[in-house]
């Protein structure tokens, strides 16, 4: 059995993405609701940083079950939040409170996976 030190390592750099591109969609989410930027032409932004959020999130989560690592049991609670944010509709209060509830768990799993590293 090989030792997951000398074998292929994407569970911490796919981790990292997934974090990497929750914070920018929950960026740029705030910057609409703040009315720092109109996306009247432009949702399909917000809409496509959702499914690179998603699909990261799972990638993650498969990658760290291959490697034997915590940090997927961290990603796998972020899952609940990204599968209920579509249908928490677009009211600012709800939308942002379901979205916010992932940010936990993308910080839990950024800081197990860094510190297996």
């Amino acid at each position: 059995m090989s030792d997951r030190r000398t074998s292929a390592r994407w569970a911490v750099p796919l981790v990292t993405a997934a974090a990497v591109s929750y914070a920018g969609n929950a960026a740029f989410g705030a910057a609409v609701a703040t009315g720092a930027i109109d996306n009247g032409r432009i949702r399909w932004v917000h809409h496509a940083l959702y499914v690179m959020t998603a699909s990261l999130t799972t990638a993650g989560i498969a990658a760290c079950a291959v490697e034997r690592r915590t940090a997927g049991f961290a990603l796998l609670s972020a899952l609940g939040p990204l599968a209920a944010l579509p249908y928490a509709g677009g009211q600012l209060r709800r939308h942002a409170t379901v979205a916010g509830s992932a940010a936990p768990s993308y910080v839990t799993a950024l800081v197990l996976a860094w510190r297996s590293r």
